[in-house]
């Protein structure tokens, strides 16, 4: 993407992103290094101290200029941040390797596993017999020649043989999501909760310094005080829930907002929603608004 083009989008010269749990993102829009730093200075001044001493790995493959690898490390590393892998191409990759950083892979995430309603004619139905119809023997009378139990009277009905020779029928079953997480306790500062290919669902306080994470959606019944981040691995469609809303962090498939000034008032202390835009920026909803 060239200069012009991305000053017309309106993209940040540099933007964080997350690339796994444990390391940051540093997406990097522009090869200008006085643009990247000045991007950079901004960041880390709106971020206060929540990603200092943080191992980053440094995206670059939306850049095809080269850029000055040294400079960009020393104003990393002047954060306090400490580069540990870089995702480029070409001689932006080579320049990197040169500066004694690592090429890391960031395949795209594998998507969870999500539940489906079954069709209407796979959904079994379970009643009693119609009134007068007491014997087992009426009621089986009445079932369609289509019905499961209408096969099964067919196939008891033939010979060995017969069976031998059709092919064996072939079930096949939904796969299942995996069942949500629940913690049924609040959490104190530094405890930390991640719910691996779920939704998470915490009944109680999340405090100030814990975090719930997730690679589903976040569903806190109680105070959010903490740092909430939902879609860990990627899935831009996971969600944040809570019943009280009063967050030191949300971030939702990478996309992180700090929250360090004071929330506007229909939204501190509410019950709200938070989830991706169109333009992949935070969007926070009140509920019942």
């Amino acid at each position: 993407m060239s200069e012009s083009t991305r000053k017309r989008k309106g993209q940040p010269a540099l933007d964080f992103k997350s690339a796994t749990l444990y390391a940051v993102r540093v997406v990097l829009n522009s090869h200008d290094i006085d643009t990247l730093v000045a991007a950079l200075d901004i960041r880390m001044r709106d971020a206060g101290s929540f990603f200092e001493h943080e191992p980053v790995v440094i995206d670059s493959t939306a850049v095809e200029q080269r850029i000055d690898w040294s400079a960009l490390l020393q104003a990393l590393q002047g954060h306090n941040l400490h580069p540990v892998g870089v995702v480029a191409t070409g001689d932006n990759l080579e320049g990197a390797q040169q500066a004694g950083l690592t090429a890391v892979d960031l395949a795209n995430p594998v998507p969870r596993p999500t539940s489906t309603p079954a069709p209407d004619s796979e959904v079994p139905v379970v009643a009693p017999p119609p009134a007068g119809q007491d014997k087992p023997k009426q009621a089986a009378s009445k079932r369609s020649p289509d019905s499961p139990a209408a096969d099964d009277a067919k196939t008891a009905a033939k010979t060995p043989e017969d069976n031998k020779a059709e092919p064996a029928r072939q079930l096949s079953l939904p796969e299942i999501a995996p069942a949500a997480m629940v913690i049924n306790r609040p959490l104190r500062s530094g405890q930390r909760i991640y719910a691996r290919d779920t939704d998470l669902i915490i009944i109680g306080v999340v405090s100030q310094g814990a975090e719930v994470i997730a690679d589903g959606n976040i569903h806190v019944y109680g105070p959010l005080r903490g740092k909430a981040m939902a879609g860990a691995r990627g899935d831009t469609r996971a969600r944040i829930f809570t019943t009280q809303l009063d967050p030191e962090l949300l971030a939702i498939a990478g996309v992180y907002r700090v929250i360090e000034t004071r929330l506007d008032d229909s939204l501190k202390n509410q019950p709200a929603i938070i989830q991706l835009d169109e333009d992949d920026a935070l969007h926070i909803t009140a509920l019942g608004k």
